[in-house]
């Protein structure tokens, strides 16, 4: 945190996501991410954002990068515009650092570790759940930078049909539908979603130097996709229910790259579960959790020139099965105790062929949630038992306190851990068996309340300050010519964020400062980690008159490097967007977005290009 642009940063208003609605329409959101039980947003002691299905379409958001670039403490790192692979990284740790989950099901690639959420389609979600620090104490590996659930449309009351219709420059057009509805116990939803665009020339590398994607093809390269989703459930009475989910999401996109690393691919996501909740007794839930998740990858090679056409390459598949068995005990008022067992299984196939190309991992938890008074505390302790790395023991520890004025303050640490994955572990001619799983510790300190604000004018706001330490971080070793754990890295950050509602206006934004500095030996040591900007701060200004809404979104991000000798420059640059709404009425709204309206060139990845100012109109129909 070297740069007097912190400085200057600090004095910017302050603001984060906010609700486009009067005080009365307010409605404090529940998580259940943070603690794996249901709480008030504002109750929990960690650090959390809600998105829910509002503010995804107040935004007009095409992707998931695009709703989570904004949020504190959030890097993104694309190569290339849309469709193209997006890296997700929460308070300045790797991408692989970070849990995903889709309705409680994990997900994600076991060869790379990550995923690909720039595939998820946004018109069949509900809401994100995003949670800054680490959770390894209750979910396990992964989750030492926190974890992102998305939870897909639930469906519910009356039989509803919804729409909308898309188009926009680059040549992009977007359809989706749905139904929903339920009864007196049941409730359902079914969704399906196109979309379309011909995007732009991703990456402008070149051979020799190598840099980039390595090649020059100045073409554009275009993406497409398709997704269904379909969530049902029964409640039987109030103390018994079931539900079942599926959501599938399939893609193709063109990239710049070689005959050997490809320049098609072919994805496909699916995840499948089902669940089912008991409560034997008014103190006590036992829940039930199973589900599969698929990531499969294929890579095609095209070159006109060359009469090659969809060459095939490489695939990559994952299937993982999940299955959890959750108990929740009240033993005394605002005395909650749960207990938990995970298992995981992994198995990969493709055209690889890995040493090992299955593995499992049983996890038990425990959790002792507590208020007393002003105060509440929250301990929760894990051990995960894998197949391959053996036995790994997590915990966390978090006290706060409510003064009379509403702030509460609280005092949290966490250990993470992440296991090795495939790649690193098995790769032909590459992956290293004796690698161990790297490791975290985490201290923050919260805190959060009402903004004094005269007459009808309401607002919030919340700061944290938090360290986190990694050990053991993989990387590749040229003395061994593997991967080792030979890295470690310390990041410090602040994040500060407050929200003002006053009649029909919003103002919202955040501002982050982080620290991350590479804490490896060698000529690295006191480095930046790249890609991760020192400084970010976001504004965000609505205002509803009639049946007309306006709102901009600024958003500023600091210079970065792109490598981990710090010699490669990535640029500073803010990005403006604009959208305006007009209702027909209550249920049929036309949209318009000018994103990136200043025509900012700027790189998120060295090489890789990013849109210039497009235009997007949308036709929404949602009773």
């Amino acid at each position: 945190m070297k740069s007097p642009l912190m400085l200057a940063a600090l004095a910017a208003p302050l603001s984060v996501q906010v609700l486009a609605q009067t005080d009365s329409q307010v409605l404090e959101p529940t998580v259940v991410t943070a603690t794996r039980t249901a709480e008030p947003a504002g109750e929990t002691l960690a650090t959390v954002s809600v998105i829910d299905r509002a503010e995804i379409e107040r935004r007009q958001a095409r992707s998931v990068p695009d709703l989570l670039r904004t949020l504190p403490g959030v890097s993104i790192a694309q190569n290339g515009g849309p469709g193209q692979s997006a890296s997700v990284m929460l308070r300045g740790t790797n991408s692989d650092h970070v849990l995903v989950l889709i309705d409680g099901v994990r997900v994600g690639s076991a060869t790379l570790g990550t995923t690909s959420l720039q595939d998820l389609p946004v018109d069949q979600i509900e809401r994100i759940e995003v949670v800054r620090g680490p959770r390894s104490s209750l979910y396990g590996s992964e989750a030492i930078g926190g974890v992102i659930q998305v939870f897909t449309r639930r469906g519910g009351g009356a039989l509803t049909p919804r729409f909308s219709v898309g188009v926009g420059e680059l040549g992009t057009a977007s359809v989706s539908g749905g139904l929903s509805g339920g009864g007196e116990h049941a409730w359902f939803n079914l969704g399906a979603n196109f979309e379309q665009t011909d995007g732009i020339n991703a990456c402008a590398g070149r051979p020799f130097p190598y840099a980039g994607c390595g090649v020059d093809q100045p073409d554009r390269d275009g993406y497409s996709s398709h997704g269904v989703s379909a969530r049902a459930g029964y409640a039987f009475n109030e103390r018994a229910e079931v539900e079942f989910h599926l959501l599938s999401a399939e893609s193709a996109n063109d990239f710049d790259g070689s005959a050997f690393s490809g320049n098609k691919a072919r994805s496909s996501q699916q995840v499948f579960g089902a669940n089912a909740t008991l409560r034997p007794l008014d103190a006590w839930t036992l829940t039930l959790t199973a589900g599969r998740s698929w990531d499969d990858y294929r890579v095609f090679y095209d070159d006109a020139a060359a009469a090659v056409f969809d060459q095939f390459v490489d695939r990559f598949q994952t299937e993982r099965d999940s299955l959890s068995l959750q108990s929740d005990v009240t033993i005394a008022a605002g005395q909650l105790v749960s207990l938990g067992i995970d298992y995981v299984d992994d198995r990969v196939s493709g055209t690889v062929d890995y040493a090992e190309d299955a593995r499992d991992n049983l996890g038990v938890f425990g959790q002792y949630q507590g208020s007393f008074g002003a105060f509440d505390l929250k301990l929760s302790l894990r051990q995960d038992d894998n197949q391959q790395f053996g036995s790994h023991t997590t915990g966390s520890a978090a006290l706060g306190y409510l003064f009379a004025n509403d702030i509460q303050v609280a005092l949290s640490y966490g250990t993470g851990f992440k296991a090795p994955t495939f790649n690193e572990l098995y790769y032909p001619g590459f992956g290293n068996t004796a690698l161990d799983p790297e490791e975290s510790e985490s201290i923050e300190l919260m805190a959060n309340g009402p903004l004094p604000l005269p007459g009808r004018m309401r607002g919030d706001w919340q700061l944290s300050l938090y360290q986190t330490e990694i050990d053991d971080l993989i990387a590749y070793d040229s003395a061994i010519f593997a991967p080792a754990n030979v890295d470690s890295a310390r990041i410090r950050g602040l994040e500060a964020a407050a929200d003002l509602r006053w009649d029909d206006w919003t103002l919202a934004g955040n501002l982050t400062l982080l620290d991350p500095e590479n804490r490896s030996e060698g000529a690295n040591d006191g480095n930046l980690l790249p890609r991760r900007a020192e400084q970010s701060l976001q504004l965000d200004l609505d205002r509803t008159l009639g049946r007309w809404r306006a709102g901009a979104t600024l958003q500023l991000v600091g210079e970065r490097y792109d490598d981990l000798a710090n010699q490669v420059d990535l640029d500073a640059y803010a990005l403006l967007d604009l959208r305006l709404e007009y209702a027909f009425n209550p249920a049929l709204r036309l949209q318009g977005r000018l994103a990136n309206a200043l025509d900012e060139t700027y790189e998120t990845a060295y090489l890789y290009n990013q849109p210039g100012r497009a235009f997007y109109l949308t036709l929404r129909y949602q009773p």
